[in-house]
């Protein structure tokens, strides 16, 4: 490292004022302060100091991301040979998943970081950090099979729309993740619904086999649940397994390339807890939200399958638990007050629910659910910072 170090002051003052290439110092910045922890301090204002910066948070975010990624390139490869009815190892059930969702990611860093970059640029500023997460979360909450000039497209709107517009990273209301899938949704909306675009049935630069045959259903649970012409369905996999609860826990089931496996989101949850980089009140409050009203619709909702569907399978299929843990959990966009933490994530969970159960065409409700109260943190902090100042204004004795 200290040879990296020495190449890197070397070529400093080539960046800064003066330097040939001072019009790239916001480049050489993030790069520079990605591989080092920066040296300098702030000299006016009041401050608070701590070893972990915005980088390293947001680095601690992406490595808890890290075990649904992996889990989800296994799960594109598993359901892949499935589908085509060929079987294959374990690698090499990974290594197509992982050619698979390998562009995914790179088009979403290069397309998002390019505007970052040129965004810094042209305003003087250093580069920030937060689309190191927001480009890690889109590969894995859409369907594999999204054309990669959708998925370039939909980045594009959401980091310039809803980031850069608002100011940068801290200032925008709406997760940029989320706002990336809503645009694809409502944009392109047969690359985002339906039962072949879950399941990847083309191959992956070569390897994994030929097209696959018709003869499979790639619709997610959620999916089969919100278009059931009964007022009860029997979940099945892509070749009519039947699926249960422990499916969802598993996650080898279609869906999003990150969404499907429990175990994966857990273990990314425990990563961000024990770190304390994601409020556990947020994260618990939205499935209290989520099994509460979801016991509700099964109690005294309508005669339809989604309002009959097990409040517990609620928690387990579809995005709701990766939308609980990555997505409600964003520092930058939800509820900041301690009591604001459980109203948001509360609020959150439940309207994911009324969402899947009274309006079907959107079968996973989470995406609506969370944009939706986005708008709503600020206020939710402001009433209760309001109800905190008028409690203490009581306790006030005046003579």
């Amino acid at each position: 490292m200290s040879a990296l170090r020495n190449y890197i002051d070397k070529i400093k003052p080539n960046f800064e004022k003066g330097g040939k290439f001072e019009k790239l110092h916001s480049v050489f910045d993030g790069f520079e302060t990605f591989l080092f922890v920066p040296n300098t301090t702030s000299t006016k204002g009041t401050h608070i100091h701590d070893a972990t910066d915005s980088k390293r948070t947001m680095i601690i975010v992406v490595l808890a991301l890290i075990p649904a990624m992996l889990f989800g390139m296994y799960n594109v490869g598993y359901q892949h040979f499935m589908a085509i009815g060929e079987t294959m190892g374990f690698w090499g059930t990974f290594f197509f998943g992982f050619l698979a969702v390998l562009p995914l990611i790179l088009v979403s860093y290069i397309v998002g970081l390019g505007i970052e970059f040129i965004s810094a640029q042209i305003k003087g500023h250093e580069i920030q950090e937060g689309f190191l997460v927001s480009g890690f979360l889109i590969p894995l909450i859409v369907p594999v099979d999204t054309p990669l000039w959708m998925v370039a497209v939909a980045t594009a709107f959401a980091v310039i729309f809803a980031k850069e517009v608002f100011g940068g990273t801290g200032m925008n209301i709406f997760n940029v993740a989320l706002v990336t899938r809503a645009f694809l949704f409502f944009a392109y909306p047969t690359a985002m619904s339906g039962d072949q675009v879950w399941v990847r049935t083309k191959s992956a630069f070569g390897f994994g086999g030929g097209e696959a045959i018709d003869a499979f259903s790639g619709a997610t649970p959620m999916g089969q649940v919100g278009t059931a012409a009964t007022s009860a369905v029997d979940l099945t996999g892509i070749v009519g397994q039947p699926l249960n609860f422990w499916d969802g826990v598993i996650g080898l089931i279609p869906g999003s390339v990150g969404e499907t496996s429990i175990i994966a989101i857990a273990l990314g949850a425990l990563l961000l807890l024990i770190t304390k980089v994601a409020s556990w009140k947020t994260m618990l409050s939205v499935f209290l939200g989520g099994a509460f009203m979801g016991f509700i619709f099964n109690q005294f909702g309508p005669d339809t399958a989604v309002a009959n569907f097990p409040w517990y399978n609620h928690l387990v299929f579809g995005g709701f638990a990766f939308g609980a843990v990555f997505m409600a959990t964003d520092p930058v966009t939800s509820a900041h007050t301690e009591t604001g933490k459980w109203i948001f994530g509360f609020l959150i969970g439940a309207l994911a629910i009324i969402i899947r159960v009274l309006n079907p065409g959107y079968a996973e409700g989470m995406m609506l659910a969370i944009l939706f109260m986005n708008m709503f943190a600020g206020l939710i902090d402001y009433y209760v910072v309001q109800a905190n100042i008028k409690r203490r204004l009581k306790r006030v004795t005046t003579k």
